[in-house]
């Protein structure tokens, strides 16, 4: 399974880069705000050193805008993937865009139905986005194993990006249901080296080291 990171922070994506836990890297309007900077300048930054797919999303509303955003927003590097709603005239936009050789994201999946005819658009990913679903007491897990059987029935080449990660938890059963990319920010990727039992583990290894009075450097 393929780890993007949620954020815009760029010394937050370098510190993961660097350990290889980044495979791309979504980004959107809120997370361009917290950044602070200016989209086309953050996300060529981005682009300039992490290799795999870099989602920036359109924030216009219509076919012809949105269409126009993305071949802006393309124009910045050759692995931007253009993020469009799951909306008509987002559908409308990743037809074109997809069919003119761009990757393009159809984000805020709700829905299996959203899911096929966002594959059926040319959509390069799809994101589901499983904590909002959590907090209207809807299953998010339930709709990713939904998505996959809809594209495994089919051959779908569209990959499921499973978004709105909230905890470690979520990235693992993500995994064992078979979605091929979670986006999560910083903090949760990093909590997946985290165990109660591998810390108290860690604190008694060295209780002892100490009793022996041994160094190795």
């Amino acid at each position: 399974m393929k780890f993007f990171v949620d954020t815009a922070d760029v010394d937050a994506i370098r510190e993961l880069n660097d350990l290889g836990m980044v495979d791309g890297v979504t980004t959107n309007p809120s997370l361009i705000l917290k950044s602070g900077r200016d989209i086309l300048e953050v996300t060529k930054e981005i682009c300039s050193f992490v290799k795999g797919p870099v989602s920036a999303e359109v924030v216009a509303l219509e076919a012809s805008e949105m269409i126009a955003e993305g071949r802006k927003l393309a124009a910045i590097a050759p692995n931007i993937a253009v993020k469009v709603p799951l909306t008509w005239d987002g559908l409308k936009t990743c037809k074109v865009l997809s069919s003119e050789g761009f990757m393009v994201n159809v984000t805020l999946c709700f829905s299996a139905n959203q899911a096929l005819i966002a594959a059926k658009a040319g959509a390069t990913f799809i994101s589901p986005f499983i904590g909002r679903l959590d907090d209207i007491n809807l299953d998010g897990l339930d709709l990713i194993g939904d998505i996959r059987t809809i594209y495994d029935n089919y051959d779908f080449k569209t990959q499921i990006l499973a978004a709105s990660i909230r905890s470690a938890n979520h990235v693992k059963d993500c995994a064992l249901i078979g979605a091929d990319v979670i986006t999560a920010p910083p903090a949760v990727i990093k909590s997946l080296a985290s165990h109660v039992l591998t810390d108290k583990g860690l604190e008694q290894f060295l209780k002892d080291w100490a009793k022996t009075g041994q160094k190795i450097l």
